[in-house]
């Protein structure tokens, strides 16, 4: 056995390196064939890439797909009521229902393709809202995967922020199409009334912040014009490290800094769903949009071939046939 098995060896390498001959001549076989037939159909080929070439440059230009986006701000427990109205411009976008989407007030309602709204994934801005919140989190995350939690749409109507993207075959501008659809969003009567009551509250804190500072205010005067002043009292009362004064200081801190967050609260309570920030006419170079040009010289190539080996396939068989 020991004198059979190194020709055995010898066998099978001769028979690799003709395997390996024989594929090297079928890649040149084909490679050579393929430029005897680029030759014939120089012409044919030429054309094709032209035609291909100047009917994608003429596509990108015109069929052009642009992205917008809108990030908004619903108050007044708006959520769910901000993502049916999205929902339903969505349906009627895809039900192509142009008279809806004139009566609201967009233009060209028919170059719009794609409407939906996400929400903004703030964990940290939801933790710090307040601490119930960290609590349910941390509690729901014990039985499930926090990413999922924190982007499930039970919690993600809670985030502050939501943002509206669209799509449309043509540029749009602020009056036509941004203006329109927040004035659609804000048309809410129930909303309204409770837009109103809520900036009534508002106002009503902030003036009773102010007359409390106030007041605070008018103690540390007193106090400081007592323990400074030229003449002091022996029957004055003695204030020490175990006064009161300190917390005094700190609840004055406490209610400026609120009334900084109300006030803020107030400019952005102005609309039901309060626009933040708007990108528009993002220019979409996904999928196949802008490269027509390449893909198209390709596309005719690919297709003359297929069409060219059919027939000669068709003739052979026929031929044979016969």
């Amino acid at each position: 056995m020991s004198t059979n098995t190194p020709q055995n060896q010898e066998v099978d390498l001769s028979m690799v390196s003709k395997g390996i001959g024989n594929f090297v001549q079928y890649i040149k076989l084909v490679i050579f064939r393929a430029i005897q037939f680029v030759i014939k159909h120089v012409v044919v080929i030429g054309i094709l890439f032209a035609i291909g070439v100047g009917l994608g440059l003429y596509l990108d230009k015109t069929q052009k797909t642009y992205d917008h986006q809108i990030i908004v701000q619903p108050n007044f427990g708006s959520v769910d009521y901000l993502y049916a109205k999205v929902d339903l411009l969505e349906s009627k976008i895809l039900e192509k229902d142009t008279v809806f989407l004139e009566k609201i007030g967009l233009h060209n309602p028919s170059a719009f393709s794609r409407i939906d709204i996400k929400p903004v994934v703030d964990v940290y801005r939801f933790i710090n809202t307040s601490e119930q919140n960290f609590e349910l989190l941390k509690l729901m995350s014990e039985d499930s995967d926090i990413k999922k939690i924190v982007e499930e749409r039970a919690t993600s109507k809670n985030y502050p922020y939501h943002v509206i993207s669209l799509k449309s075959k043509a540029r749009i501008s602020h009056t036509n199409f941004i203006e329109p659809l927040m004035a659609y969003l804000n048309n809410s009567a129930h909303y309204a009334i409770m837009q109103k009551e809520y900036l009534n509250n508002l106002k009503i804190k902030v003036k009773a912040n102010d007359l409390t500072i106030a007041q605070i205010d008018g103690f540390l005067n007193t106090f400081s014009g007592t323990v400074n002043g030229p003449s002091k009292s022996d029957k004055l009362v003695y204030y020490n490290e175990n006064t009161q004064l300190n917390d005094v200081i700190q609840t004055k801190d406490k209610l400026i800094k609120e009334q900084g967050n109300l006030r803020l609260e107030l400019v952005n309570a102005d609309k039901i769903v309060k626009e933040n920030s708007s990108i528009i006419n993002i220019e979409n170079n996904e999928s196949i949009n802008g490269k027509l040009k390449i893909i198209l010289p390709i596309l005719f190539i690919f297709l003359y071939l297929c069409i060219h080996y059919f027939v000669r396939f068709y003739k052979t068989q026929k031929a044979r046939l016969q």
